[in-house]
């Protein structure tokens, strides 16, 4: 008898679906995140602005499951084996999109306790390098669960 989807300790144990899961949440959150704030500076409305910062803030706070989860997920189905191909160009660019998140959420939470409240003009950039990123990061991970395919 196969074990029902439905049963929570096939999803709880499953090796590595804990991460396909959490992993789309942030990626939503920071994509939205940048666009809210690109459309703020452009309109100027303190309303996409706000947004944009609670997206970041959700953003970075989740990646750190789906880092976590990454990690397990390649100590318990690989065994630890060392890391190569397009799993450690994955881990790579995961670890450095986490960091890129984090850090642009932090440029908005420092911006937004100085008594100007203006976001330093860097920070587009940097938003834009991090969505590259993020969406670098995603494709690789779809080879690795094989949403992607090759050919």
């Amino acid at each position: 008898m196969s074990p029902s989807p439905f049963d929570v300790r096939t999803v709880a144990l499953a090796k590595h679906a804990q991460h396909v899961v959490l992993i789309h949440f942030p990626i939503a959150a920071f994509m939205i995140a940048v666009a809210f704030d690109y459309s703020a500076h452009w309109t100027k409305n303190q309303t996409l602005a706000a947004a944009a910062y609670f997206n970041l803030l959700i953003a970075a706070t989740a990646t750190v499951p789906v880092v976590v989860t990454g990690v397990v997920a390649w100590r318990w189905a690989l065994e630890g084996q060392p890391l190569k191909g397009i799993l450690l160009q994955h881990f790579v660019l995961g670890c450095a999109s986490s960091a890129i998140i984090a850090f642009v959420w932090w440029i908005h939470w420092r911006a937004r306790r100085q008594l100007t409240g203006m976001l330093p003009a860097y920070r587009l950039p940097v938003e834009a390098i991090g969505a590259l990123l993020v969406a670098l990061t995603a494709h690789l991970g779809g080879f690795l669960s094989g949403v992607n395919s090759p050919g």
